[in-house]
């Protein structure tokens, strides 16, 4: 525009002395003064128009130099996929089952096309790619799992795979405790996917995660393991979770909302507490399930989070997982299931795995979890559950009882010094034992059909420290049952759950854990490699000892697990 202007003064200047011509009738030297005023002030605009010029040439040189010298900076901060700090993406090959999502847009001044994640906008533009990802339309798809190879050694014969059920450790007197066992295993090696999109302001995320811990079966088809070793593929996780604004909510099978956070209230394995045990069947003592259900939260900042979840519940007499079960009335003792062990025709489950007795209603599960810096979380979650049977012993027939319960959990973790975080989650119930991994029954059933709920109280306490390529971590596991007696209906006989008979029933499980877990290798373009250790010391006490019978039943066992993790990163929604 300024050279456009300057161009049109001496276009006019030029024509101007053309137009301008002596007059017969005017002096010449008149006439020569006018045009030299004409001239001197076309000369003085054109000489601002210049300055102009200048002055924008000047601040436009200014406004390039401050670019540069901010992005200079910005190129100065090191950009390095192996440690995985860079804000803006999760780390590029965790050790936890999922990769921990994006938390901010990466500046442009400081991506690397081939370590950073794609920025996805509202409109679903893609700035840059990731390894290891896929782009549908304005969906990203990325592939999330692992390949493990796990050996465990035990001093006793516990018949659990390279899960420990934690309960039914064999005594030392018995055939089983005087045997040890060392297996080799892939099963825990998972596959799955996560899928990120927006809609609008909206933030759609699916979750998939499955492994091959799944039964084999009777034979014929459990003879295969003789040979083929066909581990059976199993859904662990599987479920869509929307957020907009500060309400989120997810629907499918999610880990409960029962399961300890590490931060907020996020259904992002990543930000679950699940110990970092090498034990499919993780830490005795914590609390936690993979359940179907309905989720909705409100978020206040990322300061702190309500959520409530409407979770499957499942009436519980104990007996899985290694658990004990409660002593049936002789009128429903007969009635189990033939095919799926259930009682009550199928009204209970006395550790059957088949989800199918009949529930009342989902259990009611809130949490309400404050983080006021990264360095602390702490968490109050409660559960109500309520259980409902038809007594086949009744008179008349078939009368109901009904019986609510529940449970609450008190968890935290902090950050003592860089690096070492102690953590704690404590949980106490009446009617919530299915929560500590079936250790405990929920209630037992009185000789008159009844309901009485059994208390329970759990605990995992420990440290988890970082040094270097290593992680190390030290656990303390606890469980405890409280004994609930009754007579049947013949006025004689004890049911229930307590000292009724040797070995029937624990009053106490603990286990102290150490381990370590070193990243051998770790790259955003092909994966990583870790290797890592755990050793147990396990002891459970029952609630009757007779005679020479042992007062307890230990065990000791070792893990080695060797990890390949895949690569790749969660996009970074903005």
């Amino acid at each position: 525009m300024i050279r456009t202007a300057l161009t049109r003064a001496c276009i006019f200047a030029c024509v101007a002395g053309f137009l301008v011509a002596p007059s017969p009738a005017q002096d010449a030297a008149t006439d020569m003064a006018h045009l030299k005023a004409q001239l001197a002030d076309q000369q003085s605009q054109i000489q601002e128009l210049r300055r102009a010029l200048e002055e924008q040439k000047k601040l436009l040189q200014e406004t390039i130099a401050s670019r540069s010298t901010e992005n200079a900076k910005d190129e100065a901060k090191p950009v390095d996929a192996r440690t995985a700090r860079v804000s803006g993406y999760g780390e590029v090959a965790s050790t936890r089952p999922i990769l921990p999502p994006g938390v901010a847009p990466i500046p442009s001044a400081v991506v690397n096309t081939t370590l950073a994640p794609p920025v996805i906008s509202a409109q679903g533009g893609q700035t840059d790619s990731a390894p290891l990802q896929l782009k549908i339309g304005n969906a990203y798809i990325t592939p999330v799992g692992f390949m493990d190879m796990t050996s465990v050694s035990r001093s006793t014969n516990t018949g659990s795979g390279i899960g420990t059920n934690f309960g039914s450790v064999p005594y030392g007197n018995t055939q089983a405790g005087a045997l040890t066992e060392t297996r080799l295993s892939i099963q825990n090696s998972r596959l799955g996917a996560r899928f990120d999109s927006m809609f609008g302001n909206t933030k759609v995320l699916g979750y998939w995660e499955s492994d091959f811990l799944g039964q084999l079966g009777a034979p014929p088809n459990g003879g295969l393991a003789v040979s083929s070793n066909p581990y059976v593929f199993r859904m662990r996780l599987y479920w869509v979770d929307v957020q907009r604004n500060n309400w989120e909510f997810l629907a499918g099978q999610s880990w409960s909302l029962m399961t300890p956070n590490r931060k907020g209230v996020s259904p992002l394995p990543g930000d679950i507490f699940f110990s970092q045990d090498v034990d499919v069947n993780y830490q005795l003592g914590l609390t936690w399930g993979r359940i179907p259900g309905f989720r909705g939260a409100y978020h206040w900042g990322n300061k702190a989070a309500l959520a409530v979840a409407l979770e499957n519940s499942e009436p519980y007499v104990g007996g899985g997982n290694g658990g004990s079960a409660s002593v049936l009335p002789a009128a429903i003792s007969g009635t189990a299931n033939a095919v799926s062990g259930a009682v009550l025709g199928g009204q209970i489950n006395n550790g059957n795995s088949q989800i199918q007795a009949a529930s009342v209603h989902p259990d009611i599960i809130a949490k309400l979890a404050l983080d006021p810096s990264s360095k602390f979380h702490f968490e109050i979650t409660g559960v109500e559950i309520t259980n409902k049977i038809a007594f086949p012993g009744s008179t008349p027939p078939f009368a109901h009882f009904t019986k609510a319960g529940g449970g609450g959990s008190i968890n935290m973790n902090f950050e003592l010094v860089k690096g070492l975080r102690f953590i704690t989650n404590n949980y106490w119930s009446s009617g919530g034992g299915r929560y500590i991994f079936g250790q405990a029954p929920d209630f037992i059933i009185r000789g008159d059909g009844s309901l009485s709920l059994v208390h329970s109280a759990s605990t995992v306490t420990g440290l988890e420290a970082t040094i270097g390529k290593t992680l190390y971590y030290g656990y303390y596991g606890g469980v405890y049952i409280s004994r609930n007696l009754a007579l049947d209906a013949n006025g004689k006989t004890l049911i229930g759950y307590g000292p009724i008979s040797n070995d029937g029933q624990n009053r106490a499980i603990q286990e102290v854990t150490f381990g370590t877990n070193t990243t051998l290798a770790k790259d955003a373009k092909w994966g990583a490699l870790n290797l890592m250790f755990q050793f147990s010391w396990l002891q459970r006490n029952p609630w009757l000892v007779t005679g020479t019978a042992p007062g307890n039943a230990h065990l000791e066992m070792g893990f080695v697990n060797l990890r390949y993790t895949l690569p790749g990163s969660a996009p970074t929604l903005k």
